[in-house]
């Protein structure tokens, strides 16, 4: 399973994806966002599903962007583009796929900023290879394991989080995975675009870089589960041996 998460505030992107790859018992690394960058055009792509699938799209949309890049002035034309090589690879491979009793489930996440473009924007790619755009009122998606990280997505991000404040959110999000699903793990990569900047920042954590920001996190939440009011509680424990504290 994947856990990518992207997310748009007023000021900027966040994408943030895990690298492990599960297929029977075997384990291993690999990068799930893929960025692209030529002078003023600057995206990135995040993908779940079949890594022979992902491989392959991205593959042949790095071939058409070096064929055709100027005439990508708007960053839903590079979707558009995108979508079609996912569709060109569904019509080569899903019905062997379908054979085998595998799914053609590609989904992706692109987000990033052209030229033309008046701000940053951020999609969500379907297998048919139609997309929808993020909103403010929700201001992320994820792909592949989305469970256990929406709900401190959905309490804690606006629009108008600074972008710091988002990567730690989804970080938080990511550990929520990461603590109930044994198939999504460190390390993990994250990129960050700043507004009109057309520059992705990477960078790779390992467990051991954020390890003790997951263990404040779970002392946090302890210690404000103690804190709670406990008055509502009294007719249930009023009888009991157990106080209300």
């Amino acid at each position: 399973m994947t856990y990518c998460l992207g997310i748009k505030t007023r000021t900027g992107l966040v994408a943030l994806a895990d690298t492990r790859l599960t297929s029977g018992s075997e384990v291993t690394i690999n990068k799930k966002i893929s960025i692209h960058e030529v002078e003023h055009h600057s995206l990135f792509i995040m993908t779940s599903g079949l890594r022979s699938v992902r491989d392959k799209a991205i593959t042949y949309f790095r071939e058409v962007l070096s064929e055709r890049d100027a005439n990508f002035n708007k960053l839903y034309k590079a979707v558009n583009a995108f979508g079609e090589q996912v569709r060109r690879v569904a019509r080569e491979d899903k019905m062997a796929l379908g054979e085998a009793g595998l799914a053609f489930n590609l989904f992706a996440i692109v987000g990033g900023q052209l030229e033309d473009d008046d701000e940053h924007k951020l999609y969500l790619l379907y297998p048919e290879g139609n997309w929808i755009e993020v909103g403010p009122n929700t201001p992320f998606f994820i792909i592949g394991n989305s469970g256990y990280g929406t709900p401190i997505l959905r309490r804690g991000l606006k629009y108008e989080t600074p972008l710091p404040d988002a990567l730690k959110i989804g970080f938080l999000s990511f550990d929520s995975t990461r603590v109930s699903a044994n198939d999504v793990d460190f390390p993990i990569d994250v990129a960050v675009y700043e507004r009109d900047s057309f520059h992705m920042i990477e960078h790779r954590f390992e467990k051991e870089d954020v390890e003790q920001i997951a263990h404040q996190w779970g002392a946090l939440l302890v210690s404000s589960v103690q804190r709670l009011p406990s008055d509502w509680m009294a007719p249930i424990f009023e009888h009991s041996r157990q106080p209300a504290e």
